[in-house]
């Protein structure tokens, strides 16, 4: 359920009712449900990437694509660090410019 007043998730209070963290709170009984009984955690079997490819050449293995992302590493008005991870080796490296 979510808080009237700012629209966050409400939490079971101790005793019977709601509260938000905004201070927002509505009593009444709460019934909870659960979704089922098997409670087994599903893992990943990839480590998958979501950065964008580029052409880059790996210092370390010579692989000719990898991971881009910047980072604002220095004051504003500097250019952003750009980031590289090879797709092959997983090597990450730097580049300032």
């Amino acid at each position: 359920m979510f808080c009237k007043k700012c629209g966050s998730i409400m939490l079971p209070k101790s005793g019977k009712g709601l509260e938000c963290s905004c201070g927002y709170s509505e009593s009444g009984n709460i019934k909870l449900k659960e979704s089922g009984k098997n409670h087994d955690m599903i893992g990943i079997a990839e480590d998958k990437e979501v950065l964008p490819l580029t052409d880059a050449i790996c210092e370390k293995c010579g692989h000719t694509s990898a991971y881009t992302w910047e980072v604002q590493t220095r004051a504003s008005d500097e250019p952003a660090t750009r980031f590289y991870k090879c797709e092959k080796c997983k090597h990450t490296w730097r580049e300032y410019k």
